[in-house]
């Protein structure tokens, strides 16, 4: 009896291994949730105390990125609370002043440094490029907004921590830079497509965008 238990325990194991061996079973591709995105809508961001205004899309918030003196004066975030993301924009006049700190022998000192357009597109450019660590390619594209205004977009591919950066300048008093980040580990796969729906909400604040 022992040994019939036994020799129908090995068919079994024998058919299982047949059936596995022979069936058409395909594993399934890595899948990510489907988010649900919004209607597009926007409304115009302009404080009195900022040289600059534009247009941002209705389920975003704006808040500070600076204590409203000094370096950071005019610095902003746009917030996307149901994206776990945000557009850092840094601004910078031409012809005014930035304090960086700098190792000495001493201990850090504040070093100023005269802001010209040279060298703000220089530090645009470093930025945005050291993100080639993760990144398969950066590809930056010029363009020029209905208000006459410039700059450049760059395209981060890979699994960099920013896809979409950019600076936009009038090139004599105005420079403004923003980079899209996510509050996530990088992955250009699962972030993708709120990474594009957003493409299109930077887009309209590089063209709606106004210096004063």
């Amino acid at each position: 009896m022992k040994n019939k238990i036994v020799s129908l325990g090995l068919f079994g194991f024998i058919l299982i291994g047949w059936f596995s061996c022979n069936s058409d079973f395909t594993p399934k591709p890595r899948g990510y949730y489907t988010i649900e995105l919004p209607n597009r809508a926007y409304r115009v961001f302009d404080s009195s105390r900022f040289p600059y205004s534009f247009e941002y899309p209705t389920y975003a918030t704006i808040s500070n990125a600076s204590d409203s003196s000094g370096n950071d004066a005019y610095w902003i975030n746009v917030e996307f609370p149901d994206f776990n993301s945000r557009i850092y924009l840094s601004y910078k006049p031409i012809g005014g002043q930035s304090v960086y700190k700098i190792n000495t022998p001493s201990g850090y000192k504040d070093s100023v440094v005269p802001n010209t357009f040279e060298s703000l597109r220089e530090e645009a450019y470093k930025l945005t490029y050291k993100h080639t660590i993760k990144a398969n390619s950066i590809v930056d594209s010029l363009f020029t907004n209905p208000q006459g205004s410039g700059g450049v977009y760059f395209y981060v591919a890979g699994e960099a921590a920013t896809s979409k950066q950019f600076y936009l300048t009038d090139t004599s008093k105005h420079f403004l830079r923003g980079a899209l980040y996510f509050d996530a580990s990088p992955n250009a796969d699962s972030l993708s497509q709120v990474a594009n729906f957003l493409e299109e909400d930077i887009r309209r604040l590089i063209k709606t965008l106004r210096w004063k």
